[in-house]
Formats: C-alpha cells, structure tokens, sequence
C-alpha cells in the first residue's frame, strides 16, 4: 500500500510542479491501494500541487431518467414527473466517470460548477474561476470551465484512465471548423429558484460525437496519435500508467485532427433542431 507521501512523490516524479493547475483522469483500480483509499489520493494530488496549485475534474451527475431523452421531446417533461432534482452540492457525480470523483466532490474545500450535464469540481488556488458561471447551453464550448482550464495553461494527468477519456477534447470540438455538427437537446429535472423544475439543455453530441467517424470513439484515436506525436509525457504511478501533457496542445492537436478527419473547412453549424 502507497502512503499518500509516496504517492504525492510518484505524481511529482510524473511530471506535476508546484502551482500546476491539473485536470485528473484516474483509475483507482489501477493506482492500486493507497494509505485512505480515494481520500489519500486527493490528498497527495492536494499535496503534489501545493497551496498555489489546483486539482479539477470533471463530475457529470447521476441521473436515473436519463432514458427520458431518448422519447419525443413533447413526452419528457411528464416522463420527468417523477425524477429526483439535479442539485449542484448533494447530486452524486456521473457513476460512470468514476469513485474518486465522487470523493472529490465530497472534500471540504471541493467547489462544484452548476451544470446537470457538465458539471466539474475543482479545488485550490483557482477553483473558484474555473467553475463559476458555466453556460447553460454548449457547457463545453465558449466560457466553460474547460476554456478557463486551457487559459491558466492547465495540464492534464491521466492515471490509469480509459483511452476515451479525455474531457478536454469537447471543448477542441467547439472550436473545430467542421460542416454540419451533430448536436442534441436535453431535457433535465432540476432545482430552481422557485423549486423543481423542467429545462432545456442545447449543446454539441457529446455522447455520440459531432459526427460520423469510422472507429468506435474518435477520442481514443486523437489520443493515441496525441501520445505518438511525442506531446505525452509517460511514466508510472502505482500501478497505472501516468500520461502528463499540456492542456492547450492537446486542444490545438484536436481541433487540426478534427478538421482534418471530420470534414472540409466550413463555417459550424451549431443551430438546433
């Protein structure tokens, strides 16, 4: 078992300096055990970036009636009747996405974005900037979280995560100059200033992409190519693989590979259906 000492050493070891602000994708699976469990891996990532650092994330939220934005718009208010409101503080994260998010969120001094469908966390020095004010519409794109993240020149550490996770690449969707964007309109339950209510959410296909690809997940095959290209830094963390590279070369390399994959050069379209 790793004390969170050790591990707070390994991620420096993998490339984090003091004051870095980090987006982290982990497995805890595979880092293997550590001193507290996913409690001791906040730790030593608080402890790997220092006091005038940060550590981000990226939560997503529970949601049992997801089913509901499969039916015919006019249907799902009433499918929604019955669903638990979204509330940004006492929501769980996206099971999916993984336990220490959800233990991340849970940390005193951990502050949440408001958004059923992008919410992140962040904690330290610029934690509060980045999740404030988050577009309700294209929370990914144009002053989201994630914009702000490539601004402070954030990194992003993946340990041991899947290859499809790279969170950041939605945001290099927004900006990559492809014809005809698949984009979708959600319906979600959430808690309002009056109490539960029913909104719209609009935004780009973040489930099944922007558009047609002839792989499974176009994600995976920018961040391979990502890695060849000699932009990752790898190395080990526990027992995971540890991929460090910066935030903004990533988004630059995904928008090129976007434009280049996905379609000819033409304006967006980013209006909804």
């Amino acid at each position: 078992m790793l004390t969170i000492t050790e591990l707070s050493d390994q991620i420096r070891e993998a490339g984090i300096e003091k004051g870095d602000a980090v987006m982290v994708h982990a497995s805890l699976r595979r880092i293997g055990p550590v001193e507290n469990g996913a409690e001791g891996v906040v730790s030593a990532l608080d402890r790997a970036v220092g006091p005038r650092g940060t550590v981000f994330m990226t939560l997503g939220a529970d949601d049992p009636f997801a089913w509901v934005n499969d039916r015919p718009e006019e249907e799902r208010e009433e499918a929604l009747a019955d669903a638990e409101p979204f509330d940004c503080l006492s929501t769980p994260a996206a099971p999916d996405i993984g336990v220490l998010a959800e233990i991340f969120r849970r940390q005193p001094g951990t502050l949440v974005s408001d958004h059923p469908e992008g919410r992140f966390a962040a904690r330290g020095e610029h934690a509060a900037h980045l999740v404030r004010s988050q577009p309700w519409d294209d929370y990914y794109g144009p002053g989201s979280p994630l914009e702000r993240f490539v601004e402070l020149d954030g990194r992003v550490l993946r340990l041991g995560a899947d290859p499809d996770t790279v969170t950041l690449l939605h945001y290099a969707e927004y900006l990559a100059d492809i014809p005809s964007k698949r984009t979708v309109t959600r319906h979600r339950k959430v808690v309002g200033e009056s109490g539960p209510e029913v909104r719209v959410i609009r935004a780009l296909d973040d489930s099944n992409g922007i558009a047609e690809w002839r792989g499974s997940d176009y994600f995976v095959d920018i961040l391979s190519e990502f890695i060849a290209s000699g932009g990752v830094r790898t190395g080990g963390v526990g027992g995971a693989v540890s991929e460090l590279f910066d935030a903004r070369a990533m988004v630059d390399f995904g928008v090129e590979w976007m434009e280049r994959n996905l379609g000819e050069r033409k304006q967006p379209n980013l209006s909804y259906p």
